[in-house]
């Protein structure tokens, strides 16, 4: 039978009728664009991280229970291994970028990031992080400079910005006391620009919506000007699944919103090598997704939510040759503070008290008590005996910070010890995590690809394998904007 070409055209549209009836409201509601947009990035969360968290917990983590999943890569522009800034800013924007660069090109010509877009749109605008919010990743969605170090310069973008909520952690720099060229205050210029400054649990937990623009932080900054871990907070400390319900309440308006959420404590514990302080902040990290999947429900026609990795950090690999095929992560629970706490406070008071006279074995009972590891017993009825081998590993390091070795030692085997951190805490961790049947390769990223996860309009654009400049372009897809890179004001 012969067709026509008029016949054929109209056969061809009842086909992409037929498609369109077929898909129906996915269709609609890519088309119409995401009113709400959540980007979480766990920063350091690789696959190694996501899966050790569920067996941890014993559940499947929120994340990765959402309909659209991808393999996503990492790498920088000049670098395989690529650092938070060049990996945000390549989430942020679509652009590829050198390490150390924030929203710039390599040839540090500033490009637009998803955030500005939202805001040019109308919605309102939130940045959330668990460090120093002036950090590469938080700032890679609102700065563009030359370097992540200029932190001065980017609390000022932060002042200049215009969004609507910052929360976490601190500020580094907004004096310009290491700036060559300070700009001025930043807090005086967020406070001239509207924002309310907060830095308590109650007042912040006061805020209502109409009490404009917000930049808080946690009363208790540990280290770095970033929020506590997880495991070492007290009532008075801000979770980060509070800043997110908060920025929620704050930023929920008719014309929607885009709110960025990081957990960047979990890529700090694994740069220690402190598997139950990262794997404690991957579930609190979870758990800041699931308050994002409460507001899913009421909206879900209108939401997208994208949870990814910037990089894998401290190559965890899940297994052991000491543990060969078995493993036991419920040991890790033993662990009753952070690396940061033992090493800032613990380890501190301990040699205040006791100088010159300080012995291994008075450190012992503190051993036990913050990581639950024993020296006596049975080793093949508990598993948290130590064997003598372990014992010599403790003391040789217990002797290496009584002497007080400083961090970042030049020399390249006590580098592979203890990376730049306090030599004690590391091989406390380093024991317990191989005992769990746990194991690091670097104090550093790793290549390796992360998991992309995603639900809500235009989700199943996030099925698949891709780079991680093509989560950005996603990202504008979802927001009714054509995916390319955009060249910043």
């Amino acid at each position: 039978m012969i067709i026509g070409n008029k016949t054929m055209k109209s056969f061809i549209a009842i086909l992409i009728m037929a498609a369109v009836m077929i898909s129906g409201s996915i269709d609609a509601r890519a088309a119409k664009g995401a009113k709400y947009v959540f980007f979480f990035i766990g920063d350091g969360m690789g696959i190694p991280q996501r899966t050790a968290a569920e067996q941890f917990t014993g559940k499947k983590l929120l994340i990765d229970t959402m309909p659209a999943q991808g393999i996503t890569t990492t790498y920088a522009n000049d670098r395989f291994i690529t650092g938070s800034a060049a990996s945000a800013t390549a989430l942020a924007s679509g652009q590829k970028t050198n390490i150390n660069y924030i929203g710039v090109d390599p040839n540090f010509k500033a490009v637009k990031t998803v955030a500005e877009m939202a805001k040019e749109q109308g919605k309102k605008v939130g940045i959330v992080s668990s460090v120093s919010i002036d950090h590469a990743t938080p700032a890679a969605f609102y700065a563009h400079v030359k370097t992540r170090k200029m932190y001065h310069e980017i609390d000022c973008a932060l002042a200049n910005s215009g969004f609507d909520f910052f929360g976490g952690g601190g500020l580094k720099d907004p004096a310009g006391k290491k700036s060559k060229k300070p700009l001025g205050d930043a807090l005086k210029m967020a406070k001239d620009n509207g924002y309310r400054i907060i830095n308590n649990k109650r007042d912040f937990m006061a805020l209502k919506p109409g009490d404009g623009k917000v930049l808080a932080w946690n009363e208790w900054l540990q280290d770095g000007k970033a929020m506590p871990y997880v495991m070492d907070m007290t009532d008075k400390d801000i979770t980060l699944p509070e800043f997110t319900g908060k920025a929620i309440e704050m930023l929920d308006n008719d014309k929607g919103f885009f709110l960025m959420v990081e957990g960047g404590k979990i890529d700090w514990a694994c740069h220690a090598n402190d598997a139950t302080a990262s794997l404690i902040n991957t579930r609190s990290f979870d758990d800041s997704v699931k308050v994002a999947m409460d507001f899913y429900k009421k909206h879900p026609d209108e939401t997208l939510i994208i949870v990814t990795g910037d990089h894998e950090c401290g190559g965890l690999t899940l297994g052991f040759a000491g543990t060969k095929y078995s493993s036991n992560f419920k040991l890790l629970n033993a662990q009753k503070t952070s690396f940061q706490k033992f090493s800032d406070e613990i380890i501190k008071k301990f040699k205040a008290d006791n100088g010159a006279n300080a012995s291994f074995n008075a450190m012992k009972p503190i051993i036990t008590a913050n990581f639950g590891l024993k020296f006596e017993g049975d080793a093949k009825a508990d598993p948290l005996v130590l064997a003598p081998y372990e014992v010599e590993m403790v003391k040789a390091s217990f002797d290496r910070s009584m002497r007080g070795d400083k961090e970042g030692s030049k020399d390249s085997e006590t580098y592979l010890l203890y990376g730049e951190y306090e030599p004690l805490t590391v091989s406390l961790t380093h024991i317990l995590n191989n005992k769990a049947g746990l194991a690091w390769t670097s104090y550093k990223h790793t290549g390796v690809p992360v998991s992309t996860s995603a639900i809500g309009v235009g989700s199943e654009a996030f099925n698949g394998y891709y780079d991680n400049t093509d989560v950005a372009k996603k990202v504008m897809s979802a927001m009714g904007i054509a995916p390319r890179v955009y060249a910043a004001k």
